[in-house]
């Protein structure tokens, strides 16, 4: 089938096993641009902060600007992929996020630099949203469950290479050049929607309706208790690891005087416990639900995130506290994919607004807490104090909104 009036090749959806794992392998990488735009630049903070006169709060703006363009990106970017398709809007993406980076490499100021952040956060915003709302067009149910998990596998790649690469990097060229590497993976990321994403949405299934009937869908869409429940669940435990990312240059390199190619294999160790998470979520969805092994991993956020500010609050030496913060960022592969699939399942018609909400709530929890763990100067507690927060939060979502929320709406509509 093809888009009448234009070029654009609409492919079924039921596709080969091979094909699908490669379109999942590409999505991931798709995907990967809110791990890449923040990872591949934590081992520079402290120089970025000296080289521009900012404090540690200041120059972990320069992280918040950038998830709440995320954030806000994807609520643009999924409804107008509703109504256009997923190909153009996801390649429009990829070519400003490249100009924005170049942008953010030439910022001579922190203020600069944070708009330029913004401009590539929202670009960014379209890889994710659209990668989500494709799979969504493809699988659902377990087998959602499951290609979610293998998505977030791939793109969970890049905290592993990304905080490496950064720190190799930074031993020819300065934080300025990071972001030039950027801009060339940027263009890489134009080729690869160009040439490796089918459009899976047909002309058929497409909202012709008006933006504002759009994001009164989206509206429609948040108060749904299951959805929100699920879409709180998992946000807030991608909080408690944002927590960590934003404070853990700093944690690591300043607290604990650790080199950044040390902290680069932290950071890699700790993104290699997120693709083996996910490897496990695989295997457990043979056996067990979607929501049972979102629980599982919700309660070890929790354990992680406790222990981590137990730890803090003892001094505890670099070793001690990375153990714990290990458990609970591993403990991501088993939430997130699955908190996104059973979030996205009832809304198939509008998969992009849905990934869109999903997305966004994440990065605006993750907005919020990075400049928190800032606030106590050279310590780890406030990594833990908003870890534990935020994790007990989690659980308090999925428990109340998707447990008795969705009783409570069951008991109104029998009344």
């Amino acid at each position: 089938m093809s888009e009448q009036g234009g070029s654009v090749k609409v492919v079924d959806t039921t596709v080969s096993r091979r094909g699908s794992t490669r379109l999942i392998v590409v999505l991931g990488a798709l995907s990967a641009f809110g791990p890449i735009t923040t990872d591949l630049y934590l081992p520079s903070l402290p120089q970025a902060a000296m080289a521009l006169h900012a404090s540690q709060a200041g120059i972990q703006l320069s992280l918040t600007t950038c998830l709440i363009g995320l954030a806000l990106g994807q609520l643009l970017a999924g409804p107008l992929s509703d109504r256009w398709g997923r190909r153009r809007p996801m390649i429009a993406g990829m070519v400003v996020f490249t100009v924005a980076s170049v942008l953010c490499a030439l910022a001579p100021t922190v203020a600069l630099l944070d708009a330029a952040r913004l401009l590539q956060g929202l670009a960014g915003a379209a890889g994710i949203v659209i990668s989500f709302a494709i799979v969504r067009d493809s699988w659902s149910g377990t087998r959602g469950a499951r290609a979610f998990s293998i998505l977030l596998g791939v793109s969970g790649a890049a905290p592993v290479v990304a905080p490496v690469a950064g720190a190799q990097l930074l031993r020819v060229i300065d934080w300025r050049g990071l972001f030039w590497v950027l801009a060339v993976l940027g263009l890489l990321f134009v080729i690869i929607a160009i040439l490796g994403v089918p459009e899976t949405l047909p002309p058929q299934a497409r909202h012709r309706g008006e933006l504002t009937a759009t994001f009164a869908a989206l509206r429609r869409i948040a108060v749904v208790p299951e959805f929100a429940g699920f879409a709180l669940a998992g946000a807030l435990s991608f909080a408690a690891m944002f927590a960590y990312i934003s404070a853990s240059s700093f944690v690591f390199q300043t607290l604990f005087a650790l080199s950044p190619q040390v902290f680069g294999l932290i950071f890699a160790a700790n993104g290699i416990g997120i693709v083996l998470a996910n490897a496990l979520n695989i295997r457990l969805l043979r056996r067990w639900s979607p929501r049972r092994v979102l629980d599982l991993g919700l309660t070890m956020v929790c354990v992680g995130a406790v222990a981590v500010l137990i730890v803090a609050l003892a001094h505890g030496g670099p070793v001690a506290i990375e153990i714990p913060l290990f458990v609970m960022v591993s403990s991501i592969g088993l939430t997130m994919p699955n908190a996104a699939a059973l979030a996205l399942e009832r809304f198939g018609d509008v998969s992009g607004s849905a990934s869109a909400l999903v997305g966004c709530t994440q990065f605006v929890l993750g907005a919020v807490v990075a400049p928190l763990v800032g606030l106590g100067g050279h310590s780890a507690v406030p990594m833990g104090v908003v870890t534990v927060t935020v994790a007990v939060l989690a659980v308090v979502a999925r428990v109340g909104l998707v447990t008795f929320g969705s009783r409570s709406t069951e008991r109104t509509e029998i009344g």
